[in-house]
């Protein structure tokens, strides 16, 4: 019998990858764990193992393509077998579309999935495929998988309400209609729905979402429109951080060390903050609220598609330097999307630092399933009234809180602002 290989999910948000690369060829001899081909998820490249072995006799999707989790990719033969007759084997992927392809001019921009619908039914591979059902001049979005089985059922596209991204027909839509007898006439838009872009003219450029930008419209979505978010600031005096920091890099450099970044000593202090005040170290899990023994401190790292949130593991047992070579080894990964899947999932908490980019103050939206996300400005020098009643020159740094209200209440969010607040104004307090 032959094993056909399907593409797997290699990330927990992956729901489709681009084929980057075939390691292995036609007729090639492949063993189980051999590297076959390297995949573009929605957060890194990431090499694809064999878990079979035998001949590689067919591959399906070439490079440059994008196929959904689980769709067939290639099929592998025992030696000495034959390939069975074509009437015998089940149809290969369809073709997909390279990653590069743009969407129809007339097709609307998908900006995200609604939170409130029911998951996500696995999304199919962007196909070439037939103009989609015309009703009143208005063409009815609908994922491939979904007019494939509406052709089969006799479901009429143009009456069926989609539940899918920006209002896409799904294959789950198919289905429902069908269990409920004769399908309803698609409503009309709601206030709350998705309103469609303007229509591009000359000059215009439409940009396919890529898959990180649409895991991210997607999360965002979710994370802005489930989790009820609560905003707190502060502004502390970042003078005394600065003149430690500019001793400590004076010593770095002569020793041809790295030097530390206003950032380090943020999440140095965030960490410890946190483990100070371990209630917001949790996330909501439905009927219970899971409070997390480690610090597992998530850095929001800018990307060309995006941004990406590794994770630095026990963060409480690491000391600043520490801190600042593991940041900085995985920010050039990030960049490069040769993370690991584990090296940017499971974090229990979110620092995102704009300070960098000249922003002096803004409110960053919670990374689910988190309850706890910090949002850090610049250094900026101010006038400021000292404790003798003097107008003197201060450095100062604004951090917002943005909380999740069902793990983490506004008294627990200002105990930790200001155990935070104490570390930074009192940095030889966190090298202790």
């Amino acid at each position: 019998m032959p094993s056909y290989i399907d593409m797997p999910k290699l990330s927990d948000t992956m729901t489709e990858g681009t084929l980057v690369k075939w390691r292995k060829q036609k007729g090639d001899k492949i063993a189980a764990g051999d590297i076959l081909a390297e995949v573009e998820t929605d957060k890194a490249t990431m090499e694809m193992e064999a878990f079979d072995e035998g001949i590689l006799s067919e591959i399906y999707i070439q490079e440059g393509q994008k196929v959904a989790v689980g769709q067939r990719i290639g099929m592998l033969l025992a030696p000495g077998e034959s390939a069975p007759a074509a009437g015998s084997v089940p149809p290969p992927a369809p073709k997909a579309e390279p990653a590069v392809a743009p969407p129809a001019p007339s097709a609307a921009p998908v900006t995200g999935a609604s939170p409130v619908a029911a998951p996500a039914a696995p999304a199919t591979a962007v196909q070439a495929s037939a103009p989609a059902p015309v009703n009143g001049g208005s063409r009815v979005k609908a994922s491939p998988l979904a007019k494939k089985v509406a052709a089969e059922k006799g479901v009429d596209l143009s009456r069926i309400t989609g539940s899918g991204p920006g209002g896409r027909v799904v294959q789950r839509d198919i289905l429902g209609a069908q269990a409920g007898g004769a399908s309803a006439p698609r409503p009309a838009a709601s206030a709350s729905a998705a309103v469609p872009a303007p229509p591009a003219g000359d000059g215009d450029q439409r940009i396919p979402l890529s898959g990180m930008r649409r895991a991210i419209a997607e999360r965002l979505l979710a994370s802005k429109t489930q989790i009820p978010h609560f905003y707190l600031n502060i502004e502390v005096d970042a003078g005394e951080l600065m003149r430690i920091r500019g001793e400590i890099n004076i010593d770095a450099e002569k020793a041809g060390q790295a030097k530390l970044t206003v950032n380090d000593f943020v999440l140095k202090a965030a960490i410890v903050a946190a483990s100070r005040v371990p209630k917001v170290n949790a996330s909501f899990a439905g009927d219970s609220i899971i409070q997390y023994a480690s610090v597992n401190m998530a850095v929001a790292v800018a990307v060309d598609d995006g941004l990406v949130t590794p994770v630095i593991r026990d963060a409480q047992k690491k000391s600043l330097r520490e801190i600042n070579e593991i940041v900085k080894d995985l920010a050039t990964r990030a960049r490069t999307k040769k993370l690991k899947p584990e090296e940017y999932q499971g974090g229990t908490i979110t620092v995102s630092n704009l300070g960098s980019y000249g922003i002096e103050s803004f409110s960053a939206i919670i990374n689910p399933p988190q309850a706890l996300i910090l949002s850090v400005g610049a250094v900026v020098k101010k006038p400021v009234v000292n404790a003798q009643g003097q107008i003197v020159v201060g450095q100062r740094m604004a951090i917002g809180l943005s909380a999740d209200h069902r793990v983490v209440d506004g008294a627990i969010g200002a105990e930790y602002l200001a155990e935070l607040r104490r570390l930074i104004e009192n940095p030889a307090l966190m090298l202790i």
